[in-house]
């Protein structure tokens, strides 16, 4: 059977956030797709889709909703049929997808480090008792406060460029940043460190590109074949195994990095009180044809060990 190749007469619809950021993914997965097919580039369209996340900057995250904050209205176009698929930063998204809907390609993970950002100090060990640091994730508030408990941390919101401005208006003295975020963005001037996963444990799937279609859509689970990167998505499978186990989101404090050597796969993971007075974690090796069981079985002992209202916010 002869594939339908998009066209500039008939483009290739691809939706995505209008963050710098994601417009750089989704740039990625086009220029993948051209060269993997040689298409002009003409034959894609990029499909800007404003999302919850993005449009509520004065609350917390965790105070909106934990759960499809960045992916609610990307996955209603692709739905709908606006958008042919849709790209995201895969620690944005949920393990569920909506009925229909599949997340199945990936593209080669990025560095998968937080980086620290300050324009005064040149790591986390270098800050001062008091110091302040801005941060919206909730994983890295728990692991700050179980680390360093002498921090003030502060709500700092906003894509990259927002969040080095209020650096620089002196709304904190260090914020963390993902490497992978500004490796896309090439802000090699940007003054930042990363942080080795022994010390902070990133975000599931962070530094990955997930790209979502409808189940039914053939043409473009042909399409995706062609740029799918089989490791990533083996230690992605692992990974989001363990988030789903713990019926976790972006907003929950957990920490987990699968890495691939040879025919093993090692898996690392955390989870925090969101005051960070407790951390859980778990180191576990196997087959890789195995992670998404390793995953599960690292999120249940991580549970029983927890007990209930383990990621319960106390007053």
């Amino acid at each position: 059977m002869t594939m339908h190749l998009p066209t500039p007469k008939n483009p290739f619809r691809i939706g995505t956030r209008g963050s710098p950021l994601a417009l750089a993914q989704a740039h990625e997965t086009r220029d993948r797709l051209m060269t993997a097919f040689d298409l002009p580039d003409e034959a894609f369209e990029i499909c800007v889709i404003k999302v919850t996340g993005d449009q509520i900057l004065d609350k917390p995250l965790r105070e909106i909703d934990g759960k499809g904050l960045f992916t609610r209205e990307i996955e209603e176009a692709l739905l709908d049929g606006s958008i042919d698929i849709a790209v995201h930063s895969t620690k944005d998204m949920p393990v569920e997808q909506p009925g229909g809907l599949i997340l199945d390609t990936f593209l080669p993970r990025e560095d998968v480090r937080d980086a620290f950002v300050s324009l005064k100090f040149d790591g986390l060990s270098a800050l001062p008792d008091g110091a302040v640091v801005g941060t919206s994730s909730t994983r890295r508030r728990a692991q700050l406060a179980a680390r360093f408990p002498n921090l003030r941390v502060v709500e700092f919101r906003g894509n990259v460029q927002t969040r080095l401005k209020k650096l620089g208006d002196g709304v904190a003295d260090a914020t963390f940043l993902a490497t992978a975020g500004l490796r896309r963005l090439g802000m090699d001037d940007v003054p930042y460190y990363p942080i080795d996963p022994d010390e902070m444990l990133p975000a599931i799937a962070q530094g990955a590109i997930g790209i979502e279609r409808r189940l039914n859509d053939t043409r473009a689970a042909d399409l995706l074949a062609a740029i799918h990167h089989k490791e990533t998505g083996q230690r992605l499978q692992a990974e989001r195994a363990l988030l789903g186990g713990l019926d976790g989101s972006c907003e929950t404090p957990i920490g987990g990095l699968a890495e691939l050597s040879g025919g093993s796969l090692r898996l690392r993971g955390e989870i925090l009180r969101p005051d960070g007075a407790e951390v859980l974690a778990d180191d576990i090796s196997g087959a890789v044809e195995d992670g998404a069981e390793i995953g599960r079985a690292m999120a249940d002992g991580l549970l029983k060990q927890a007990g209930p209202d383990f990621f319960a916010v106390t007053a």
